[in-house]
């Protein structure tokens, strides 16, 4: 929706504070009532299998999608399981194998994000974090099918931006997507954590402050002001909203899709003198 109204007038920190709460819907939880006969694929043929990542096919509306999500953990164990949703290098190749899949059985794709960003532990770095997060960019600049990429939580730095490089991003109403933490922003340019709540209003890390930008192109609102009081309701906001979208995508010939997502990209950012 261009031009939103929000349900209700939050701050930055009250939206951050939504994203990171445990309760926010997970994205198993979405798969699990958006997409019919969801099958999981596990392992990046490299080294392992990351279960930071889920992804495999699914039936969206009768047609078959792939979907790739950031899973955080529903609980502690989950969590330590889950590695809190930071994907390490493994997680980010199982992705990029799944993408290639998808373009040679043409189907499109739908990543979930929901990440405080990639693992940054000495082992990710010495399996080529980097690496994998870039090769990710450059392959989904470049794939010849539909991408849809919807924030549902946390979009954080390039853990995030390596699932959300699409023809269409998309926000749900509290979630973020910023290029550090609050308390990174701040500690860093301030060498004050305390000033986070500050540092998310300058971020300008909100749904409705990076569609003004113009980063996004769409903003969900959630269900009493918040997707965790109704899942179901918001699973079904995002699912048609994928459906109607992908019908327009699914129409266009793999050129111009091409062309029309390097200018979506190329069009992005702002400059003062």
């Amino acid at each position: 929706m261009g031009g939103i109204a929000m349900s209700r007038k939050k701050s930055a920190w009250d939206r951050v504070n939504i994203a990171r709460a445990q309760e926010r819907p997970s994205a198993k939880q979405y798969i699990d009532r958006i997409f019919d006969n969801f099958i999981e694929f596990h392992g990046d043929r490299y080294f392992g299998d990351d279960h930071a990542i889920i992804g495999g096919i699914a039936m969206l509306d009768g047609k078959p999608v792939t979907v790739i999500a950031v899973q955080k953990g529903e609980n502690t164990k989950d969590n330590i399981y889950r590695n809190f949703g930071c994907p390490h290098p493994e997680g980010y190749r199982k992705a990029h194998r799944l993408m290639l899949q998808a373009e040679k059985f043409d189907r499109p794709i739908v990543c979930l994000v929901d990440t405080q960003g990639a693992f940054c532990g000495v082992g990710a770095e010495e399996r080529g974090q980097g690496e994998a997060i870039a090769k990710n960019l450059m392959t989904m600049i470049n794939l010849k099918v539909p991408i849809i990429s919807v924030v549902i939580g946390q979009g954080g730095s390039g853990g995030a931006l390596a699932l959300a490089v699409a023809d269409q991003v998309w926000m749900l109403e509290n979630s973020i997507y910023s290029i550090l933490s609050p308390e990174g922003f701040s500690s860093i340019l301030w060498k004050d954590a305390s000033r986070a709540p500050e540092a998310a209003e300058v971020m300008k890390l909100t749904a409705e402050e990076l569609l003004k930008l113009k980063v996004i192109d769409k903003v969900i609102l959630e269900p009493n002001g918040n997707a965790s009081k109704n899942i179901d309701k918001m699973s079904t906001l995002i699912k048609d909203r994928l459906i109607d979208e992908f019908k327009k995508l699914c129409k266009m010939n793999k050129d111009e899709l091409l062309l029309r997502r390097y200018e979506k990209y190329r069009k992005i950012g702002h400059y003062k003198e």
